[in-house]
């Protein structure tokens, strides 16, 4: 199976979806940044319903060696930038991703990414999921924003209509 490190946005979508239980079923491995434990537990604090990292025995707080310093001027978030300076480190993890600039650099580095709607095809792939179309319709009344386009594109690889 796969290795992972896990940006805060899939962590807290998945959370409301109630299935954060799948990571753990797609990856041997999963990291999170210590910035991205940091961000929810802000979240938290304002009274946000947000998953609490440590509570989960297959999450390994890790921190980055260092952040390329030409991102640090990019509008990213510290979960955002320590999780692709995680990738740098160890390309052959997948980076879970869902901020479009994020995934434009991350893929510029070649490193392999994955976004929450990924995940959910993945999840119906190895049967934890019968199907993708409810979880995306929940994501966005979550604030997931998902184009027309990308929603007819990820039902089309589920195999479901649209």
């Amino acid at each position: 199976m796969r290795e992972a490190i896990c940006n805060t946005s899939p962590l807290l979508y998945l959370y409301r979806l109630g299935c954060l239980e799948w990571v753990p079923e797609l990856f041997d491995s999963v990291w999170v940044p210590k910035a991205v434990v940091s961000e929810l537990r802000k979240g938290q604090k304002r009274g946000y319903d947000v998953p609490a990292v440590t509570d989960f025995p297959w999450a390994e707080i890790v921190q980055p060696v260092s952040v390329p310093s030409e991102w640090l001027a990019l509008d990213l978030g510290p979960g955002e930038l320590h999780a692709m300076a995680l990738g740098l480190e160890n390309p052959a993890r997948v980076l879970l991703l869902d901020d479009a600039l994020a995934r434009r650099l991350a893929h510029a580095a070649g490193l392999p990414v994955w976004g929450t709607l990924r995940v959910l095809l993945e999840a119906k792939d190895r049967g934890l999921t019968p199907s993708v179309g409810p979880l995306v319709d929940r994501l966005q009344a979550a604030g997931m924003w998902v184009s027309a386009d990308i929603r007819q594109r990820v039902l089309t690889l589920a195999d479901e209509p649209g």
